[in-house]
C-alpha cells in the first residue's frame, strides 16, 4: 500500500471513529433519558430489551429491525402477549414459552421483527405486568429512544434516522 492509499485508509478510520463517537454520545443519551423516564433502577420495567434497542437505532441505523415500524411494532406487540398470556394462563416457565414463541411468530408475520422486544414478553409475564406498562414502561421508554435517535441524527450530516418510515 503507497503514502496515497495509507492517507485514504486513515481517513476513512478517523470518519468511522468519529461515526462511533457520535453514536456512542447519542446512544447514551437516548437509553440514559429513557431509564430514567420509565422509572427508579430498582424497578424491574427497565425492559433490558430497551439497551437491545439502542443499539440498534444508533448502530444499526439502516436495518429493517430499526425502523418505526419494527421499533414500535415489535414492543408493543411482545409486551401486548407476554400481558395477555399473564393474564390468561399467570405465570411459569410455560406461560413465557409461549409468549415469546408468540411474539416471534407474530412479528414475522406483522413485519415488526425486532429482536429486543422478544424478551418483552419474559418482562411481563416474570412482573405480572398489567396493561399500564403498555405506556409505561414501553411506550415511554421506545417513544423516548425513537425521539432521541430522530433528532441526533439530523445534528450531524450524514445519514437521517429512520431511513424508511413504514
Amino acid at each position: 500500500m503507497g503514502p496515497a492509499n495509507q492517507k485514504d485508509s486513515r481517513a476513512e478510520d478517523q470518519r468511522t471513529l468519529g461515526d462511533l463517537f457520535w453514536a456512542a454520545i447519542g446512544a447514551a443519551t437516548a437509553i440514559a433519558l429513557a431509564l430514567w423516564l420509565v422509572g427508579e433502577r430498582g424497578t424491574p420495567f427497565l425492559l433490558a430489551s430497551l439497551g437491545g434497542s439502542t443499539v440498534f437505532l444508533f448502530a444499526l441505523t439502516g436495518t429493517d429491525a430499526a425502523q418505526p415500524r419494527a421499533l414500535f411494532g415489535g414492543h408493543f406487540i411482545g409486551a401486548l402477549i407476554g400481558i395477555l398470556c399473564f393474564e390468561v394462563f399467570g405465570d411459569g416457565l410455560w406461560v413465557s414459552t409461549i409468549a415469546v414463541v408468540l411474539t416471534l411468530v407474530l412479528m414475522v408475520i406483522t413485519r415488526t421483527i425486532h429482536p429486543p422486544a422478544g424478551a418483552n414478553p419474559l418482562f411481563m409475564v416474570q412482573y405480572h405486568a398489567g396493561f399500564s406498562a403498555l405506556y409505561i414502561p414501553v411506550g415511554l421508554g421506545v417513544a423516548t429512544l425513537f425521539i432521541v435517535a430522530f433528532f441526533w441524527s439530523r445534528v450531524r450530516p450524514g445519514k437521517h434516522y429512520p431511513a424508511r418510515w413504514w
